[in-house]
């Protein structure tokens, strides 16, 4: 990506996005050079070793995404002004200098922060793993670092390692653990990138003297370093590297080195947005489910539960449980997972209303989770909805920004599929009580409801090319009752 591309997406970055570039990146195919400087994994393993490597990630379907960091402690404001933007981009939002940033350390002291309780969450909601925030675009480490100080434990009071904590608890509670690590950006190490926004300086996009330097020096004396600390110094964690923000500086030569480190961990997953033409192995659409998917890749949607990802406390927008669990089943149906996103407060706790919400879907996936884990998209496709060709009230075509037909989703329902099943996930209920299917891909044999604890059969009539299953009169859950179909291929 050149400097004059990065700029034109600052604005998206600003109001919208986390942490990416993804929809920009997602909406093209991956960059297939003839050459990489050093091959990555993906470029050597076979399709059956891919399989293999990529096995637990592609059955787990849902995971956890822990934005956490000394953002926390402004929680969206500076100097007693609200400041626009997502909560963990305040000192790029709010042009905050190094030294004024980096005071935040000696008030950080997350006592209440509780890794059990965390992976415990996860757990409970049916989250299969966790990716947190090892270091974000401010530069702050949340891990014991020796290549850098400034870090969670050599900089601040609390003077402990919770990514450390976290690997701890997710091997007593058998969930995996993966580390989010922005290596381009760095917004308090001299030489780094940063993302342009008004005000800042054209060439260099930093607004403070002290952010200027050799971006090579920081790649080798910063980011490299503490990537290698990541890779080696918590055991068989990461199971997952979920890079970010990838600008020119970061060119094929330097990614490269990078995947050198890589690939001494060959059962590594990571994603897209390395940067220097290394696809990794998942697209990473970021606020938005593509409405096909990305037949015949890896992918994962991240999304908050609120407008935010870093802690701002005055950010009450959340989504209701019925969106988020909705969303989980859109993405199953089409073959992606779902990264969803906590922001513990500057005190390591997660906001109430969204562990309530993430314990609530978790909830539903113990009932019905074999709807979800270790399944294969849709056999239909119609259901997810389809593209705009008029605007009722004007009767000319919809457009999006880009001049492309909108996409309209239909929230009647979802389907999921495993060997000799068919689960449809049942989100309006029908009034008649009668689901009716065309164009069967297999031979149903027998349905029953997956929430009902007897698998009483329903019965069925067929009719050509299609079949009626009668339902009970109401449904078995208010936000997604599962059918399953029993069925020979």
């Amino acid at each position: 990506m050149n400097l004059t591309r990065t700029a034109a997406i600052a604005t998206l970055l600003l109001t919208t996005s986390a942490c990416s570039l993804a929809q920009l990146q997602d909406a093209k195919p991956d960059a297939k050079p003839v050459n990489h400087p050093v091959p990555a994994i993906q470029d050597t393993e076979s399709p059956a070793q891919r399989d293999a490597r990529m096995e637990w990630w592609r059955g787990a379907r849902f995971g956890m995404f822990i934005h956490w960091g000394l953002y926390s402690i402004p929680a969206g404001s500076w100097n007693g002004k609200q400041i626009p933007g997502i909560g963990e981009w305040i000192m790029n939002n709010a042009s905050i200098p190094v030294a004024d940033y980096k005071a935040l350390a000696p008030q950080f002291n997350p006592t209440a922060f509780s890794a059990h309780d965390i992976v415990a969450l996860a757990k409970s909601a049916g989250m299969k793993y966790i990716v947190i925030t090892a270091k974000h675009h401010d530069g702050f480490a949340m891990f014991d670092s020796k290549a850098d100080p400034f870090n969670i434990v050599a900089a601040t009071p609390f003077h402990r390692d919770p990514l450390r904590e976290l690997a701890i608890e997710c091997r007593k509670q058998g969930i995996k653990l993966g580390f989010y690590y922005s290596q381009d950006q760095d917004w308090t190490a001299p030489g780094a990138s940063a993302i342009f926004r008004a005000g800042h300086d054209p060439i260099t996009h930093h607004w403070d003297k002290a952010q200027d330097g050799d971006f090579d020096t920081y790649l080798h004396t910063k980011a490299i370093p503490q990537i290698k600390e990541l890779l080696t110094n918590y055991a068989e964690f990461p199971v997952v590297v979920w890079f970010d923000t990838p600008t020119a500086n970061m060119t094929p030569a330097r990614a490269a080195e990078i995947v050198t480190l890589l690939n001494q961990h060959p059962n590594l997953i990571w994603n897209n947005r390395l940067g220097g033409t290394y696809p990794g192995d998942t697209k990473t659409p970021e606020q938005y489910i593509p409405p096909q998917g990305f037949p015949g890749s890896d992918w994962e949607s991240c999304m908050t539960i609120n407008d935010t990802w870093g802690f701002k406390s005055y950010d009450t927008n959340f989504k209701s449980t019925q969106t988020l669990l909705r969303n989980l089943i859109d993405i199953a149906s089409k073959g992606g997972n779902y990264l969803l996103n906590i922001g513990p407060d500057s005190h390591g706790l997660v906001p109430a209303p969204e562990a309530e919400r993430l314990q609530q879907m978790g909830q539903w996936l113990s009932v019905n989770g074999e709807a979800i884990y270790n399944t294969q998209p849709t056999l239909f496709g119609p259901e997810a909805g389809a593209l705009s060709t008029t605007e009722p009230a004007l009767s000319t075509p919809s457009k999006d920004k880009s001049g492309n037909p909108k996409f309209i989703p239909a929230w009647n329902w979802r389907s999921t599929t495993a060997p000799n099943k068919i689960y449809i996930e049942i989100f309006n209920w029908p009034t008649n009580a009668t689901f009716h299917l065309d164009h069967l891909p297999r031979t149903v044999t027998s349905a029953y409801l997956l929430a009902d604890p007897t698998h009483t059969q329903l019965k069925l009539t067929p009719i050509p090319n299609a079949l009626d299953i009668q339902l009970p009169t109401k449904p078995l859950d208010p936000i997604a009752t599962v059918l399953v179909l029993n069925t020979t291929n």
